[in-house]
């Protein structure tokens, strides 16, 4: 007996891009977590340092804390916004955020390095999705 093809149930673009950002979340907590298992990393955040950031000031947990927010509220996001600020919101920060990757990515050491190339995928595909995020139909 022969199946019918499977049917192609592709999500919305701002499913897609919700989808995409929760990826991306997932990616930098592994990241973060993995690093820790460095030899001196538990130490040096115990000191109060944090990373090439230097002394962990109420400034830069503030702006540490703002880089993680953005991605994290843009699974949200993305779906609740209206289509054009979504778009240009996803591409504004896809872009964004590639260029925070890319500056990690250099002098990191190689399993870290796999991992934000991994993340600049993701970010460069929530770019191509938001600038063809589909136009209505406007039959007449």
């Amino acid at each position: 007996m022969h199946k019918p093809p499977l049917k192609d149930s592709r999500p919305s673009a701002p499913v897609m891009l919700s989808l995409l950002w929760a990826s991306l979340m997932s990616l930098y907590i592994y990241n973060d977590y993995f690093s820790m298992y460095l030899p001196g990393t538990v130490e040096s955040m115990a000191a109060g340092r944090i990373g090439p950031l230097g002394e962990a000031t109420d400034l830069v947990l503030i702006c540490v804390a703002l880089i993680l927010a953005i991605p994290a509220l843009m699974i949200f996001l993305s779906s609740l916004l209206p289509p054009v600020i979504s778009r240009w919101s996803n591409v504004a920060f896809g872009l964004a955020y590639t260029l925070i990757e890319i500056m990690t990515f250099i002098g990191a050491r190689p399993f870290y390095q796999m991992v934000v190339a991994f993340e600049i995928v993701v970010t460069l595909t929530i770019i191509w999705t938001a600038l063809r995020w589909p136009r209505a139909d406007v039959s007449e």
